[in-house]
């Protein structure tokens, strides 16, 4: 067997393509992959996390989009990442089982919300039971306290953790606390773990050390955050600060008008010319407004690089 390419880079967090009417539209996925490989220079993506709107999809239509993005990223994509997690364990395991089955490269799982683990030890046991499902693919933990309201610190699950979690490969860090995941690289002295970043705020947590990053940004301003971290790995920091400093311009910009995942469905509909559609209630589709302001603010910003 092959020895297991490292996940570094970039992870584009991919958005559910749905029909005007609310059903998920596989076809359209072929065309969402060649953009992201030939258009984002993005290879390696997040399925069915928040951006894909994970949680509000049944267990079949997770199924099927894991499916079919294994299936159209097969030869062009270098990680497909599943997200299986869920409300409760049978179906995390359920979803476990079937991307080990369809050749994921890796699996997360994000912390159970309704009913919570309080400690280190129950989110372990947690995801111990979903990791065991699938004792071949790589298990990523899915960090985002400011959703799931879980804010047990990363640091305090490293220690130990292969023990339990054998197949354990890293962490989505999710959050702003910089302490933290410092905190994490600095104990992965080894190199033996992966963390990626998944707040736009990315040049931060490359100083500290970060192996890349997850984000729902990185479908439509792929090419350019790639550009920032060329910079950042030259080093070049005034360069890569740049980069880093006009997305924020951007996303400033967007989070005032009132910013999220039917927001980023509407901006790459308009940049990629793909069809994303509506989210699912109970969230409710970008106003024409906001489009009209979020697409003339994206075509005012001058790159670097002269885009």
């Amino acid at each position: 067997m092959a020895p297991r390419k490292k996940l570094k880079g970039l992870v584009a967090a991919t958005i559910t393509p749905m029909t005007p009417d609310g059903k998920i539209n596989l076809p359209v996925i072929r065309q969402y992959v060649d953009y992201l490989v030939n258009e984002q220079n993005v290879k390696n993506i997040f399925v069915n996390g928040t951006t894909g709107e994970g949680l509000s999809l049944n267990i079949q239509e997770r199924k099927q989009l894991a499916e079919e993005w294994m299936c159209q990223g097969k030869d062009k994509l270098d990680h497909v990442i599943i997200h299986v997690g869920a409300l409760n364990l049978p179906e995390c395991q359920e979803l476990a089982r079937h991307a080990a089955a369809i050749g994921a490269d890796g699996i997360a799982v994000i912390a159970p919300f309704f009913f919570k683990p309080t400690n280190k030890d129950e989110l372990i046991a947690f995801m111990q039971k979903v990791a065991s499902e699938a004792p071949e693919v790589p298990f990523y933990y899915y960090h985002i306290p400011p959703l799931t309201g879980v804010k047990i610190r990363v640091e305090e699950l490293l220690d130990g953790i292969k023990a339990q979690i054998p197949t354990f490969q890293g962490v989505k860090f999710s959050d702003t606390d910089l302490l933290d995941l410092a905190q994490c690289i600095h104990k992965n002295e080894t190199g033996e773990f992966e963390f990626l970043y998944g707040v736009d705020e990315l040049l931060g947590a490359l100083a500290l050390g970060a192996n890349g990053a997850v984000g729902s940004t990185y479908n439509y301003l792929g090419r350019q955050t790639n550009l920032m971290l060329q910079a950042f790995a030259k080093p070049d920091l005034a360069l890569a600060q740049q980069y880093q400093f006009l997305t924020g311009e951007f996303l400033n910009f967007v989070i005032k008008l009132g910013f999220g995942v039917a927001q980023t469905k509407a901006v790459m509909t308009s940049v990629s010319g793909i069809p994303m559609g509506p989210p699912r209630l109970p969230l409710v589709a970008a106003s024409s407004e906001f489009i009209i302001k979020a697409k003339a603010k994206l075509d005012s910003i001058v790159w670097p690089n002269g885009d």
